[in-house]
């Protein structure tokens, strides 16, 4: 009997047929799984001469509204044309009988992902430098996207987002701890978000959810440029600031505590901004009021150990087999002791 387990994660043959059908005719068609992200399933597609990048859910039980494959599909088609730096959609495909789950199909854009290793292109430290910069200048993009014209009336509810934020990722993390372990210390972050929320922000903007060096794409040589954002699964209307508490939670610096199985530590290395800087060049290029940075860095963090942990519980259930996950029962309940560090000034925001 087929499982979730068992299921292919992209069913080939039903693939083809479904282009076939939409494109009108067939053509060889090639399909390679990308080892990159921790989330979402991700695809490279070759349809004849073309290629392009195929998204999906991962396997197994999800978490109420995450992997939203259709809500990551329209803010991408909504940002076409609107001058910021994100991928074209080619196709999306909401019918669950073609492959057991909604998916879309995205241009292909060539290039490199800034973690860990440090390419050729960067190794003098102006062109570091420039990585931070086109980090915020594109974040900037973003935020200036005027969100009525591009179609996205309804996408989010900017009222009260900081707030929903912390009660929603609360209700996600106790299903996860149901089916999974309990933790407390993510509990104390919880509670400590709640009683310090910042005031409203003046202005609702596009948030893309996930913004760092993990989801975006540069060009693969100098000068440092940045190609396009991807993985827009979290996106929604609110307040900008989120997206600059996730930029520099998941940007470190020479000081920082060490942390051996960090992921972010490339911009820990000489000639990068600092967080501060990246706070003073995103307030500059925007004119907008920034304040309360610890409160968004921890809200920040805590909203990505919580998507970790899920991901844990997957592969706990045996519905994942990526190995990267068998690492996060320690990571986990770490990242949750650097919200409290940050949260009672033990370490610095």
């Amino acid at each position: 009997m087929e499982t979730a387990a068992t299921r292919p994660l992209v069913d080939v043959d039903a693939l083809r047929a479904f282009l076939t059908n939409h494109f009108g005719e067939e053509r060889e068609l090639r399909v390679e799984r990308i080892i990159a992200g921790k989330s979402n399933e991700t695809f490279f597609v070759d349809w004849g001469d073309q290629r392009w990048v195929l998204r999906r859910p991962p396997a197994g039980p999800l978490p109420p509204s995450a992997h939203d494959m259709m809500r990551e599909y329209r803010v991408l088609t909504g940002l076409h044309g609107q001058g910021a730096r994100a991928p074209h959609t080619v196709l999306g495909c909401a019918d669950e009988s073609v492959m057991g789950v909604p998916f879309y199909l995205m241009e292909y854009v060539p290039g490199v992902v800034l973690l860990e290793r440090q390419p050729d292109f960067i190794a003098r430290p102006e062109e570091r430098r420039r990585v931070g910069e086109q980090m915020v200048r594109a974040l900037a993009e973003v935020h200036a996207v005027d969100w009525r014209a591009a179609g996205l009336e309804g996408f989010g509810k900017p009222q009260g987002f900081v707030k929903r934020q912390v009660d929603r990722r609360m209700v996600q993390l106790e299903s996860i701890m149901v089916r999974c372990r309990h933790l407390p210390e993510m509990v104390e972050v919880h509670d400590w978000l709640s009683e310090h929320l910042p005031p409203e922000s003046a202005e609702s903007t596009i948030v893309h959810g996930d913004y760092g060096l993990h989801n975006v794409i540069f060009k693969a040589q100098a000068p440092a440029t940045a190609a396009a954002i991807v993985d827009w699964e979290l996106s929604s209307l609110g307040d900008p600031l989120t997206d600059l508490g996730w930029l520099t939670a998941m940007w470190q610096e020479p000081d920082d505590p060490g942390d051996s199985h960090d992921p972010f530590s490339l911009t820990s290395q000489p000639g990068f901004h600092s967080r501060e800087e990246l706070v003073e060049l995103y307030q500059e290029i925007t004119g907008r009021e920034v304040h309360d940075m610890p409160f968004y860095r921890i809200l920040s963090i805590w909203r990505l150990a919580i998507a970790l942990e899920g991901s844990y519980a997957r592969f706990k259930l045996g519905v994942t087999d990526n190995p990267y996950f068998e690492t996060l029962e320690q990571r986990v309940p770490s990242m949750a002791r650097r919200c409290l560090a940050i949260a009672s000034g033990e370490r610095k925001a």
